[in-house]
């Protein structure tokens, strides 16, 4: 058995997840989601929270049974301390010290935006450092450079609103299930970016979805009042003309840190690095600014344990523990 063996825990928001990684290897990757979510349209936090409690030590136990591992063999207990949803990261937190007591083994801390960049270590191919990294999810928008595995810096980030909420918001106008990312994602394959909407002028690397999403509020209020059947006519024209507005501002900031920094490994993670459209527009710059792209598996791309157990890894390595007084956080910078 390589070693160090590490059982690693994820609850920052509605997925229960974990994970067993032994000698820098993940052996599994086990998630729970929750559906209960799609019929309010969002993520209700008490909910979240109640649905963490229920699929925690099943999940757990899911885990240890795929990695084909016994509890005696595990030598520390990771977690995601935050950021997140705190009542979701209490459950979380307190199961990981629970049962880190009961067996006196040693806890790690993980910042889950840490772990989304080091979910590129998991697999080949890897990023050599330096490398800019874009993360984008339904939370967070961030351009953060990697020195090492434990030397980042956020070079931007979004000033208001994520880029993932600007498409679920998007798709939740146009009538889209929850989660609207994918199916807004779907659709914009299906039509053309003809419609216009405005490219924010924000200083610096940082992001703002708050004034598009406006935007595109009274684009559509203003088209349904002339044809009430403006929506069902032009959905996938619409979903194809946000996609691209978004794809645009990501990849312009992008290519400006690359330029700025001359560093040509960039990679992508979060949930919102699934999309089609964000992923042909990388390639495409890609060729014409000469970058080396990385994009983790679709599995460590979503929250997930896996990515906290890789980040966990190399905190062992460093001797990096937490005592048992640690609390989780809802707001956990880089």
């Amino acid at each position: 058995m390589d070693y160090p063996v590490i059982l690693a825990i994820e609850s920052s928001c509605d997925d229960t997840s974990a994970s067993v990684i032994a000698g820098g290897k993940v052996l599994c990757n086990v998630t729970a989601t929750q559906t209960i979510h799609e019929k309010y349209g969002g993520v209700v936090p008490e909910v979240a929270s109640r649905a963490q409690q229920e699929k925690m030590l099943p999940v757990v136990m899911e885990a240890l049974f795929a990695a084909n591992i016994s509890i005696e063999k595990v030598q520390a207990i990771a977690f995601t301390r935050g950021p997140g949803l705190i009542g979701s990261l209490m459950v979380g937190v307190s199961f990981a010290k629970g049962l880190a007591f009961s067996r006196r083994l040693p806890m790690i801390e993980v910042n889950h935006m840490k772990a989304h960049i080091l979910a590129h270590f998991i697999d080949e191919p890897r990023p050599s450092f330096p490398f800019l990294c874009l993360t984008v999810s339904g939370g967070h928008t961030q351009i953060v450079m990697v020195r090492d595995y434990d030397d980042m810096e956020v070079l931007g980030e979004t000033i208001d609103d994520a880029a993932g909420e600007a498409f679920d918001k998007t798709g939740k106008l146009l009538g889209l299930d929850y989660p609207a990312g994918p199916h807004l994602d779907r659709l914009a394959r299906q039509g053309e970016a003809v419609f216009q909407f405005p490219i924010p002028e924000v200083k610096d690397l940082n992001f703002s979805f708050s004034g598009l999403k406006t935007a595109i509020l009274y684009f559509i209020q203003d088209k349904v009042k002339d044809n009430p059947n403006f929506i069902q006519e032009n959905q996938a024209n619409i979903c194809a003309s946000v996609q691209e507005t978004i794809v645009t501002i990501l990849l312009r900031k992008l290519r400006k840190a690359s330029r700025l920094h001359g560093i040509k490994e960039i990679a992508i993670a979060g949930g919102v690095s699934a999309n089609s459209g964000l992923r042909k527009g990388l390639e495409e710059m890609a060729k014409k600014e000469g970058w080396n792209v990385y994009i983790p598996a679709f599995q460590y791309c979503t929250d997930n344990a896996g990515m906290i157990a890789m980040a966990a890894h190399f905190e062992y390595l460093k001797g990096n523990f937490i005592l048992q007084d640690v609390a989780p956080t809802a707001r956990m910078p880089i």
